[in-house]
């Protein structure tokens, strides 16, 4: 058994007193997250930074009215004890794991946290045997789950159709600055970068293996150093592409399986088998790039087509003839 968890009191065991305290730092936890979270959006999502902002003003408000009560039925002095002294308490994020999240996450964590507060409410009140402290955790019960509710109350007053378009605008530049722009480069480069080695190699030897071999390590190589290129080429503070780690991510994997796509066929013996649909798989994949393209990078379709397509015929193209020669 796990040390820090055998020191945890059951819920079963706590006081009235322990139980309203637990309240109290709870509130105030929520508080301090709602501002948090407003404060990491307030740059980029100014409209949704002063819902989280009118959140945290309403833990503020339960929180002052769990004091009242603990003053006038036990004292000045609060218990010390918080979530994590509680076993099976419900457990909060910690902000940072958010940081690097979408807006809607974000929300939806928000939600999430109105509900465990609710349900912790009415396990309380059933917990109580006075009236008045029943009927305080009663109502905060009924306030978290109207959280929701005025959650929406506050998006009506704060986000307009406007706010809400200018909103979905930042996020989906994130997406595509953070995700599919590194993506796609990582994509274009595996797939068209390796497409002369590893058709070289095959009409150069004939033997599927050797060629799956050149390709593969061509493939991983590439996306080791397409992955560390980009992480180390912004760090995305002052230009807002968002995380190296997850650019360099986005990157590295898809230039890996850009070239995989056209290697992997020569796992199949017959080397003609394998170069037709190995040429099919470049086919799909230089297609598959134009689409992209077309959709979030709006380059008309065409056009990408014809240049992804263009480019990725003449690679293939040397490749053959190196390798035939």
């Amino acid at each position: 058994m796990i040390p820090g968890v055998m020191s945890r009191r059951r819920f079963s065991d706590l006081s009235e007193q322990e139980i309203l305290a637990l309240a109290i730092s709870s509130e105030e936890d929520d508080g301090r997250i709602y501002r948090s979270y407003a404060d990491m959006l307030r740059d980029d999502y100014p409209d949704t930074a002063r819902i989280f902002e009118g959140m945290a003003a309403e833990e503020d408000g339960h929180r002052q009215r769990l004091i009242a009560l603990h003053q006038e039925r036990f004292g000045e002095v609060i218990p010390l004890i918080r979530r994590e002294h509680v076993a099976g308490f419900y457990a909060r994020r910690p902000v940072w794991l958010m940081e690097n999240l979408g807006i809607e996450r974000i929300r939806a964590e928000a939600e999430m946290m109105e509900y465990d507060a609710e349900a912790f409410y009415l396990k309380a009140a059933q917990r109580t045997s006075d009236a008045g402290t029943r009927k305080l955790l009663g109502d905060l019960a009924a306030a978290e789950a109207g959280h929701q509710d005025r959650a929406g109350d506050l998006a009506k007053a704060h986000l307009d159709a406007d706010a809400l378009d200018t909103e979905d605008r930042t996020a989906k530049r994130k997406f595509i600055l953070t995700w599919v722009q590194p993506g796609l480069a990582g994509l274009m480069d595996g797939s068209v970068s390796t497409l002369a080695p590893i058709f070289a190699t095959a009409f150069a030897t004939q033997d599927t293996w050797t060629t799956f071999l050149v390709g593969l390590a061509a493939s991983v190589g590439a996306g080791i150093s397409m992955g560390f290129t980009e992480a180390a080429s912004d760090d995305g503070e002052l230009s807002g592409r968002g995380s190296p780690f997850k650019r360099g991510l986005a990157s590295g994997v898809m230039t890996t399986v850009g070239g995989l796509g056209h290697a992997l066929p020569y796992l199949i013996s017959d080397f003609w088998t394998a170069t037709v649909i190995a040429i099919i798989v470049v086919f799909i994949e230089l297609w598959a790039i134009a689409w992209i393209q077309n959709k979030y990078m709006e380059t008309p379709f065409f056009r990408a087509a014809f240049q992804v397509v263009l480019g990725g015929a003449l690679v293939f193209a040397a490749g053959v003839l190196i390798g035939s020669g």
